[in-house]
C-alpha cells in the first residue's frame, strides 16, 4: 500500500487543498512540500490533534486516502526567519493593540474608575470609609490586570 493517497488540507476560511502524498511521508516532509519556506507557521491538525512531531509518519497518525488534515498559519514566527518589511507594515502587532472587545472592556473599566475616582474627590461626603477603600482596592487590582495584559 505505499502507493500515492489524497490528503485535504482545508484552511480556515473554508478553502481546500488536495495533497498527494505517500503513507510513509512524514509530517514535516509534508509542510515542506506544500509549505515552502513556511513550515514553523504552519500548524496542522488532524482529529482534534495537534501533529507537532515532524517526523511522525502519515501512516502512523492513520491517515488515509480522502482524509482531512486542517492547516493554520501561526503570525509567530522567529525574528531571524527572512523578516519581510511590506509584510510587517501591513500586518498590526500586539503594539497597536486593535479594537478587539478585551481592549474595549479594558477602556470601559477605565472610564467608569476615571468617573468614580471623579466623584470621590469632588463628593468626598457621599463616600463612606468602606467604600473608598473598595474603590482604591479594585483600582489596584485593574491596574495589576492592565499591566499584566499590555505590560509586557
Amino acid at each position: 500500500c505505499s502507493g500515492l493517497i489524497k490528503i485535504r488540507l482545508k484552511f480556515l476560511n473554508d478553502t481546500e487543498e488536495v495533497a498527494e502524498v505517500r503513507p510513509e511521508d512524514t509530517v514535516g516532509g509534508l509542510k515542506s512540500k506544500y509549505f515552502p519556506g513556511q513550515e514553523s507557521q504552519m500548524k496542522f491538525i488532524y482529529r482534534g490533534q495537534l501533529l507537532q512531531d515532524q517526523g511522525q509518519t502519515l501512516r502512523s497518525l492513520h491517515i488515509t486516502d480522502n482524509c482531512v488534515i486542517h492547516c493554520h498559519r501561526s503570525r509567530s514566527t522567529t525574528a531571524a526567519a527572512a523578516p519581510d518589511p511590506s509584510a510587517a507594515a501591513a500586518t498590526p502587532d500586539a503594539g497597536d493593540l486593535p479594537l478587539g472587545m478585551g481592549n474595549v472592556m479594558v477602556l470601559a473599566v477605565m472610564v467608569v474608575l476615571a468617573v468614580i475616582w471623579y466623584l470621590r474627590i469632588n463628593y468626598r461626603q457621599l463616600f463612606t470609609a468602606p467604600a473608598t477603600v473598595s474603590l482604591i482596592g479594585v483600582t489596584i487590582l485593574f491596574s495589576f490586570l492592565a499591566f499584566g495584559m499590555y505590560g509586557q
